[in-house]
């Protein structure tokens, strides 16, 4: 923001948007329930450490000048900034905000149901994206209420309770041979290279993985890649030998894949996690949507 490391007070702020909202320093003053001279005088503090003048001064009143103008939306940008802080501070402290995190691709019907049960119960739900194995620390530490992360996971000394179960797929580009056969078998796989993650975002769902892939006979090279949409798209449509194992939800139209069932396929589970003592609402909503 334009103001960032400028030196300018918000009380500045909240004043220069009163005069240019009133039009007339002796109405903005008696708005904020300043002396008009007092106002005056921050007025020109702050054009001093801007470096430019913000008004045109005339008997009818005071008129923002071009430099002035530019300032506006950012004043007030930056005043719904620090309302909205306020607000989340006070929230927080009386327990109407629940921090949670969600893992890279979760499924966005399950993110759904949490937002309406929190709201139903009057919290607001605040959404971080985090990999499984950073939530479990920091809903360990209470730096999160809750989280949504994928099993399995060491979850000792936290509770839990799976909300939702898929049964993974094969994820190729529409064009590759697999994309021809309507379902798909651990031998279609052979030479195939997966199309992966890197194992610290979530160690337990990937040796798991991975432990189904090697029993049914099929030890594919890894491309390990961080979660990113894109890239992960791109990547599938350009290599000829690549493939992914992702749930039927992760097929998006438009972007040129195919999804395939694959006879045996490991289901990938996501599950809320809290810790013990975090409070009523938490375990209220982790029981509604449990999935047996």
């Amino acid at each position: 923001m334009i103001l960032a490391g400028a030196g300018v007070e918000l009380r500045q702020v909240r004043y220069f948007e009163a005069v240019v909202q009133e039009g007339n320093l002796t109405r903005a003053a008696e708005a904020l329930g300043l002396r008009s001279s007092s106002l005056s005088e921050q007025i020109i503090a702050l054009e001093r450490t801007l470096g430019a003048p913000l008004f045109h001064r005339t008997p009818a009143g005071m008129e923002p000048t071009p430099a002035g103008l530019a300032l506006v939306p950012y004043a007030r940008a930056l005043l719904e900034t620090a309302r909205a802080a306020a607000r989340s501070v006070r929230e927080a402290s009386a327990g109407q905000v629940i921090r949670m995190g969600v893992t890279p691709g979760s499924p966005h019907t399950v993110v759904e149901r949490l937002w309406r049960s929190f709201k139903d119960r009057e919290r607001t739900l605040e959404l971080l994206d985090v990999p499984t194995a950073d939530q479990l620390c920091a809903v360990r530490h209470g730096a999160l209420e809750a989280g949504l992360v994928v099993l399995p996971a060491d979850t000792g000394g936290l509770r839990t309770a799976p909300v939702s179960e898929e049964r993974l797929g094969v994820l190729v580009a529409h064009d590759h041979p697999l994309a021809a056969k309507s379902r798909l078998t651990w031998e279609d796989l052979d030479g195939e290279e997966l199309l992966w993650f890197p194992r610290d975002l979530a160690p337990g769902y990937h040796d798991d993985v991975l432990s189904v892939c090697h029993a049914a006979g099929w030890w594919p090279r890894l491309r390990a890649r961080p979660p990113r949409r894109n890239l992960f798209v791109t990547e599938l449509r350009s290599e000829p030998r690549l493939v992914a194992l992702r749930p039927r939800w992760a097929l998006a139209d438009g972007e040129g894949l195919a999804w395939r069932p694959l006879e045996g396929a490991p289901a990938l589970v996501h599950a809320l996690i809290w810790a013990e003592g975090t409070g009523a609402v938490v375990e209220e909503v982790a029981e509604g949507l449990r999935v047996a």
